[in-house]
């Protein structure tokens, strides 16, 4: 019987990326509190790169604990403008403010997974994306906003590239599923190096 796998979140857009990819997995929803995680890596949590890591492995190893044998898989992305972190906008006037300040400006994605196995952290992967804005006037801001609806709340970018985002950029550097927030093609090599999935 293969390994059970175990999808540290409740985001219907990661699962069906991995159902998608041919995995059978469960989802459970971590109870970590990410921003009291942020406010105890101090200064450390300026780095992009270091706070998604560390959220990744928070909700892998808070799951894991409870899913006895079960590869845990724990995600999570930061949006990086110089130095800045930016968050999952509350409401569409702060996504409209978002846009604003990364109009014209190329911000930095990092995505991070990490695998957890009985409460510790067997494997971690960090993929980064350069997004660069086009410069965007006010009215065609609220024009987007309009018609992509309340769904950009969820994202720390206020965009979905695989959707009607993808208007707001000139340039694209970095691995589509990273910019999705999932580095997927790293993740399935590993599970595959395991054993985890057929290869």
């Amino acid at each position: 019987m293969p390994q059970p796998i175990v999808l540290a979140s409740a985001s219907p857009h990661r699962k069906t990326m991995l159902e998608a990819a041919g995995l059978r997995i469960d989802a459970v929803a971590s109870s970590i509190d990410e921003r009291a995680v942020e406010q105890a890596l101090g200064k450390e949590a300026n780095d992009g790169e270091i706070l998604a890591g560390v959220l990744a492995e928070a909700k892998a190893v808070d799951v894991s604990q409870s899913q006895h044998e079960a590869l845990v898989i724990g995600c999570d992305q930061t949006l990086t403008l110089e130095g800045e972190i930016f968050h999952k906008p509350v409401d569409m006037s702060e996504a409209r403010r978002n846009l604003v300040r990364l109009s014209g400006r190329t911000h930095q994605l990092n995505s991070s997974v990490v695998l957890a196995l009985n409460g510790q952290t067997v494997w971690r992967h960090t993929g980064v994306a350069r997004m660069t804005m086009r410069k965007l006037e006010a009215g065609y801001i609220g024009r987007y906003l309009a018609a992509a609806g309340e769904a950009v709340l969820g994202s720390v970018g206020v965009y979905q590239i695989e959707g009607h985002g993808v208007n707001l950029f000139e340039k694209i550097e970095g691995d589509f599923f990273t910019i999705v927030g999932l580095p997927l093609l790293p993740l399935l090599a590993e599970l595959r190096n395991r054993g985890a999935i057929d290869g």
